[in-house]
């Protein structure tokens, strides 16, 4: 009876990750699609073709389906970015084990051309680190959208222990030099990493 409603209650969650992914590309405006975890991830017309748009949904929900089946709280410690087949993994887990069955797992999704693996071993120790986290989070939106305006929501933002992840495409390097510079002054960032596509 417990297996069996684990099961039912995964599914279901599966279902409603996939339902609310579509939901959010149909009420987004043209072009974007939203393919974050626990924060939305959005890419700008032009950047994606939609062919790679739906590829890289796919795979998003193919990999939350592959966590959530784990059974060892991966679906909920770690974050997943896709970004023309390439997933990039960031959050914290509790031991190197945990790490690197993430990884496995999601080379086992078709579709995936690459896995960079920024997940963390640990835990945040006090309420006060993992608040902290989400502060310079919603600092970095804010000043993303200051700085370079609506194109703002082509990137996507991570904060684990002070460190700030940035994913997104882009054809203007030089926008992403900009908003490097604007997060540096945030107080409490620790580091900058940058995984932004540049396209031509």
């Amino acid at each position: 009876m417990g297996i069996g409603y684990k099961k039912i209650l995964r599914t279901f969650l599966i279902i409603g990750f996939l339902a609310t992914s579509l939901f959010v590309y149909s009420c987004s405006p043209s072009g974007i699609l939203a393919t974050g975890g626990s924060t939305a991830m959005v890419v700008a017309e032009g950047d994606r073709s939609l062919g790679s748009v739906v590829d890289d949904a796919t795979i998003k929900v193919n990999v939350a389906a592959k966590f959530l089946n784990a059974g060892n709280n991966l679906f909920v410690d770690i974050n997943t970015t896709v970004l023309e087949g390439r997933v990039l993994l960031t959050g914290l887990v509790d031991n190197q084990e945990m790490r690197i069955d993430a990884v496995r797992l999601v080379w086992e999704v078709e579709g995936v051309k690459e896995v960079v693996n920024e997940v963390e071993i640990g835990n945040r120790e006090t309420i006060k680190d993992y608040a902290n986290d989400l502060w310079i989070n919603t600092q970095a939106r804010g000043i993303a959208a200051k700085t370079i305006g609506l194109r703002s929501v082509a990137y996507n933002f991570e904060t684990i222990k002070g460190k700030v992840y940035i994913a997104g495409i882009t054809s203007k390097p030089d926008q992403v030099d900009e908003l490097v510079e604007a997060l540096k002054t945030i107080k409490g960032v620790k580091e900058i990493i940058n995984y932004v596509i540049v396209k031509n």
